[in-house]
């Protein structure tokens, strides 16, 4: 019997290896997700905290250490344990205060294979 002109035995889904490959595709994307997916989280959390320094009162009468400081506290609220203190440039010019985070995470995918993500971000900002 034939359905649209076609052979019911010619008809037939995905083969055995195809469906292997692409187990191991979208596997393989999953495990990189899962891997690099709480670095990006911790950056954009990073990001945050670092932006919501703007407008900070008496920030730009603070030194540098003070402003660190403060950068560590709103970090380790949000359980950010990635970005050491030296990351952490601060430069002042008057009333601005100048920003650099800059920091790499090295992430282990499999085996001996590690993934490394670099991040640097400036902040010029002004305390009130």
């Amino acid at each position: 019997m034939t359905n649209s002109g076609l052979n019911i035995n010619t008809q037939r889904g995905a083969s055995g290896l195809v469906m292997l490959v692409m187990v191991l595709f979208f596997g393989s994307l999953l495990t990189l997700l899962l891997k690099l997916g709480p670095a990006y989280m911790d950056d954009y959390t990073i990001q945050e905290a670092l932006e919501g320094l703007d407008g900070t009162k008496g920030l730009s009468a603070m030194g540098p250490a003070e402003v660190r400081s403060l950068i560590n506290k709103r970090l380790s609220v949000n359980n950010v344990r990635t970005l050491s203190a030296e990351s952490i440039t601060v430069d002042k010019d008057g009333d601005r205060v100048l920003i650099v985070v800059d920091y790499e995470v090295r992430s282990p995918v499999i085996s001996n294979i590690d993934a490394v993500m670099h991040f640097k971000h400036a902040y010029d900002m002004s305390g009130q």
